[in-house]
């Protein structure tokens, strides 16, 4: 549970962190963040707290997918018009905050009100940002178990669509879902990439069955390369690979996000500074939901 925990909160860190309240989410040099981060004191040095460093919207897009993972839902299409409510709710909270246009856009489609419609939203052909990727590591975490792999494909897939309908944005959800469900596993990173190449076929075939724009016969090309480019983006520039990770910017909210918690599935809190979260913005709620989705994933049958 401890790890679930360090998932969700240390994710935050790293958000906030990448984030800075909008100072360098759109720096283009890592050097300077680098430089300004050691003018700060460094790592150890900094106290992050909800009015100097805020979480992003990647972070409260994760933070309410886990919310409806933890759901007594009884059946996916439930838990996905939960999903739809939840978002269109959080847009108050994204107010303020430098958003990924792409999930304003996707979420001011959803249709709450529509039992039928609520989550089928149009094909955006812009909608390959990175807002996807980000809120998906949750649901790795509630379907981590190698017997849940199909319902990791679909929700992943299914929550990635809702505002990214892009194959970009979408197979970036089913990569961070499946990277998490690998750190809890304990797969060594050094497999993730071959073992999820193993589950493009079971995407594949998702997609051509649920995705009218999907079903030619391109698809596996498709699926294929869209899968090895966001894999090679999140590993290239993710501080828990590459070492060349000083060198990244821009959107380093997403990559914070995306490392912290794939950092915390793995090794937990023990390691970091305490400053980065005691006064964390929403570090009890996110707590909370970690130990609410161990208890869920152990549950599940």
């Amino acid at each position: 549970m401890e790890k679930f925990q360090a998932g969700m909160v240390l994710g935050a860190v790293g958000d906030a962190l990448g984030y800075y309240k909008g100072k360098w989410e759109s720096c283009i040099s890592g050097a300077q963040i680098q430089k300004e981060l050691a003018a700060l004191g460094g790592l150890g040095a900094i106290k992050l707290d909800p009015e100097s460093w805020p979480l992003s919207d990647g972070a409260i897009m994760h933070k309410t997918t886990a919310e409806a993972l933890v759901t007594d839902y009884w059946c996916l299409e439930d838990l996905y018009r939960e999903l739809v409510r939840l978002y269109v709710d959080a847009m108050v909270s994204l107010k303020g905050r430098v958003s990924d246009p792409s999930t304003v856009e996707g979420c001011a489609a959803l249709k709450p009100n529509n039992y039928l419609l609520a989550w089928h939203t149009p094909y955006n052909e812009k909608g390959s940002g990175f807002g996807a990727a980000t809120k998906a590591m949750c649901v790795g975490m509630r379907y981590w178990q190698p017997e849940r792999l199909d319902s990791l494909v679909e929700v992943s897939i299914e929550t990635g669509r809702m505002t990214h309908n892009h194959p970009i944005g979408f197979l970036g959800s089913l990569c961070t879902a499946l990277f998490a469900s690998y750190a809890v596993q304990g797969k060594p990173v050094v497999n993730w990439g071959r073992d999820l190449m193993k589950v493009i076929p079971m995407a594949e075939e998702y997609c051509r069955k649920t995705i009218r724009h999907m079903a030619g016969e391109k698809i596996l090309y498709c699926v294929y390369w869209t899968i090895l480019y966001v894999t090679y983006s999140i590993f290239r520039h993710s501080p828990i690979y590459s070492p060349l990770n000083g060198e990244r910017a821009r959107e380093s909210s997403a990559t914070g996000l995306i490392a912290g918690c794939l950092y915390g599935l793995i090794y937990g809190m023990s390691q970091v500074p305490a400053g980065l979260y005691q006064d964390l913005d929403k570090r009890e709620e996110l707590e909370e939901l970690g130990a609410k989705l161990y208890r869920a994933a152990a549950a599940e049958k």
